[in-house]
C-alpha cells in the first residue's frame, strides 16, 4: 500500500489547480489552517502522556488550550457545556466561555460488543466518576459526563483492564467501527464480519499511519441483510452480499455522511472477501489521508472527494495505488425497506434467542447499567450489544428465559415490545452537555414519546422521529421520517423560544433519500406534540395500502405537511 512521507512531491501542471485544497498526495504538506497546524506540531495520540503526567496532577487550569480543544479528542475527551448558557449564545461565545471544567468521555465499543465485566466497569465508572450519567449513542459508543481530568488516568486503567478504550473515539482519525450487533449469531446472517472489525482495530486503531486524517472517518461492517449499521451514511461501509461465483463477502460503499451537506455512500462495484477487508479498508482510509481536502474543514470529509472524483476514478486509485491489484466486480447488496434495529425476540443460529430492547433515546445511568448486568446474568446470558439505533441487545438466551428477562427489563424501563413511538425516536446529547447545541434534546424527546403514546397509541407502522440540537445531525435528522433540527424560533407572541426546523420523509434502506424541508416552516417546542400528532393522524387517514410515511410525504400537499 502506498504511504506518505514528509518529503514533498513535485506537483504536475495538471495538479496545480488543487493547491488550495491541501492534498498531501499532490505535494502540498504545509498546513493551511490551524487544525492542520496542530496535528503537524504533534501527533494527537501523544497527548495521553501529558494527561497522565501533567494535567491529571495539575488539574483543569494546567491544560494547554491547544491540547484541550484539539488533541484531547483523539482520546475520546471533549469539554462539556457550562450549565446555564442558553442556546442563543452558542454561536456568539468563545470556546473558553462555553466550556465547563468537566468532560464528556466517550468509550469506544467497536462492533457494539460487550461482556458483563465490561458493562459493569462502565457502570462503575459512571457512578463513581460521572455523577451516574451515561448515554448510548447511535455509533454504538457509551458516553460518560462530568468527568474530571484528575480521574481520567484511573478511568483509562479500569477500562483497559477489561479490554475497552477511549482511543480515537473522537478526532480526525478512524472513529469506532460500527458492526452488526448480531454478528455471528443471527440465523439470517450472510457473513460474520467480526474478524474484520477486530483485525482493523488491532492493526490500525492507535497507529500513527492513520492518526492524522483530514477529518473524522466513519466505518461500518455488517454481514446482516437488514443493513443494521446504516451503511449509506458512513465514509466506508462493507455490506454483506452473496457473490454468485465466490460466495459470501462484502459490497464496498464509500463517501456517505450527513451534517450540513448530506450525501449517501456510493458503491464502487467491487466484491471484497472477508480476509481482504482490513487491507481494502486501509486503502480507502489511505486515499482519504493522502487526497482528502485539508484546507477547509467544511470540505474535509471523504464525501466531497468522492463527489469530485466519481466512483470509477476512486476505484482505479484504490486498485492501482493502494492495493496493487484489481478487485473483482460484485453484485449490489439488496437493500431492506429500512435498516434493522433488532428490537424484539429473535432466534439465533444455535437455537437460543436474543432480545433487543428500546431505551428512552439512549439516556441511561451507571446504576441502571449495573442493574441490567445483574438481570442479564440472572437469566443466563453473559453478552450484550449496543446498536446504531440507541438500543441494547441481550444474547444467548434459552427459550424459557426469554419472557422472564423481558419482564425484568421492563421493570427497569427497557422494552422488548415498545410502542412505535418509543422504538423509533432518537436524540443527540443536546444543550445539557454539548457546546454546539441550541436546544434541550433528551428531555424534549422523552416528553414527546410519552405524549404521543397517549395521543396516537394506534400507530401501527414505524414513524421515526430524530431530534438534534444543532445542524450537525448526530441524530441523523435528514434520514428520519420526521427530522427535527433544533434552533431558536419566534412564537405567536413574538418571543424567542426553543423550536425546530422540520425535515420530512427522509429514509435509509431501499428508498434512501433526505427529508423534505418546507420553506420557512418552523415548529416551537411547545407546539411539537400537536404538530406530530396532526401529521401522524393525517398519514394514517390518507395512506395507501402498504405506503410508508416517507412515501406519503413525497406525494402529500405542502399545506397538509405544515
Amino acid at each position: 500500500m502506498t504511504t506518505t512521507t514528509d518529503a514533498p512531491v513535485r506537483p504536475t501542471r495538471a495538479s496545480r489547480a488543487q493547491k488550495g485544497s491541501g492534498q498531501w498526495a499532490l505535494g502540498y504538506r504545509e498546513p493551511l489552517n490551524s487544525n492542520e497546524q496542530v496535528k503537524k506540531d504533534d501527533d494527537a495520540l501523544n497527548v495521553r502522556a501529558r494527561i497522565e503526567n501533567i494535567y491529571a496532577h495539575g488539574g483543569f487550569e494546567s491544560i494547554d488550550p491547544v491540547d484541550l480543544r484539539g488533541r484531547f479528542r483523539w482520546w475520546g475527551i471533549y469539554t462539556q457545556r457550562k450549565p446555564g448558557i442558553d442556546g442563543g449564545k452558542t454561536a456568539t461565545l468563545e470556546p473558553e466561555q462555553l466550556e465547563d471544567s468537566y468532560f464528556m468521555l466517550r468509550v469506544r465499543i467497536d462492533g457494539g460488543q460487550l461482556d458483563l465485566d465490561q458493562l459493569r466497569t462502565i457502570a462503575e465508572l459512571s457512578a463513581t466518576y460521572g455523577r451516574d450519567t451515561a448515554d448510548l449513542t447511535d455509533r454504538q459508543n457509551i458516553q460518560l459526563h462530568w468527568v474530571r481530568i484528575e480521574d481520567v488516568p484511573t478511568i483509562w486503567n479500569k477500562l483497559e483492564a477489561v479490554g475497552l478504550t477511549t482511543q480515537e473515539a473522537c478526532g480526525d482519525c478512524p472513529r469506532v467501527i460500527l458492526g452488526s450487533p448480531v454478528a455471528g449469531i443471527a440465523a439470517d446472517e450472510i457473513i460474520d464480519g467480526t474478524w474484520a472489525v477486530e483485525e482493523i482495530e488491532r492493526r490500525y486503531i492507535g497507529s500513527k499511519e492513520f492518526s492524522n486524517l483530514p477529518r473524522k472517518f466513519k466505518t461500518a461492517i455488517s454481514g446482516h441483510p437488514s443493513h443494521d449499521t446504516v451503511p449509506q451514511i458512513n465514509d466506508v461501509a462493507f455490506v454483506g452480499v452473496e457473490h454468485p461465483e465466490f460466495g459470501p463477502g462484502f459490497d464496498l460503499w464509500v463517501g456517505g455522511g450527513l451534517s450540513t451537506n448530506p450525501m449517501l455512500a456510493q458503491r464502487l462495484g467491487v466484491w471484497v472477501p472477508l480476509e481482504d477487508v482490513p487491507e481494502v479498508w486501509a486503502g480507502v482510509t489511505g486515499i482519504f489521508r493522502d487526497y482528502g481536502y485539508r484546507r477547509l474543514r467544511t470540505r474535509a470529509r471523504l464525501k466531497f472527494l468522492l463527489a469530485d472524483w466519481g466512483t470509477q476514478r476512486f476505484r482505479d486509485v484504490l486498485e492501482t495505488e493502494y492495493l496493487g491489484r484489481p478487485l473483482p466486480d460484485g453484485p449490489e447488496a439488496p437493500a431492506p425497506q429500512t435498516p434493522g434495529d433488532h428490537v424484539g425476540v429473535h432466534k439465533q443460529q444455535d437455537g437460543r434467542f436474543y432480545v433487543g430492547v428500546a431505551l428512552t433515546v439512549g439516556r441511561v445511568s451507571g446504576s441502571l447499567l449495573a442493574k441490567v448486568a445483574d438481570v442479564v446474568e440472572q437469566h443466563g446470558s453473559g453478552r450484550v450489544r449496543t446498536t446504531a439505533h440507541q438500543k441494547l441487545l441481550i444474547l444467548d438466551l434459552d427459550e424459557h428465559r426469554v419472557e422472564p428477562l423481558i419482564t425484568a427489563l421492563e421493570g427497569l424501563g427497557l422494552y422488548a415490545r415498545p410502542s412505535a413511538w418509543r422504538r423509533n425516536t432518537m436524540a443527540c446529547t443536546g444543550i445539557e452537555f454539548c457546546k454546539l447545541a441550541i436546544i434541550n434534546t433528551k428531555d424534549r424527546a422523552a416528553e414527546l414519546i410519552d405524549e404521543l403514546e397517549q395521543r396516537v397509541p394506534e400507530l401501527d407502522t414505524p414513524i421515526s422521529v430524530n431530534v438534534n440540537g444543532c445542524p450537525n445531525s448526530c441524530a441523523r435528522i435528514q434520514t428520519a421520517d420526521i427530522g427535527l433540527k433544533g434552533q431558536l424560533v419566534v412564537d405567536e407572541s413574538g418571543a424567542q423560544v426553543e423550536g425546530f426546523q422540520v425535515h420530512l420523509g427522509g429514509a435509509l434502506g431501499l428508498e434512501a433519500g433526505f427529508g423534505r424541508k418546507l420553506r420557512a416552516h418552523k415548529v416551537t417546542g411547545a407546539a411539537l406534540a400537536d404538530y406530530i400528532e396532526r401529521l401522524a393522524r393525517t398519514y394514517l387517514a390518507e395512506r395507501n395500502d402498504g405506503e410508508v410515511f416517507a412515501q406519503w410525504v413525497g406525494r402529500a400537499d405542502e399545506a397538509v405537511l405544515r
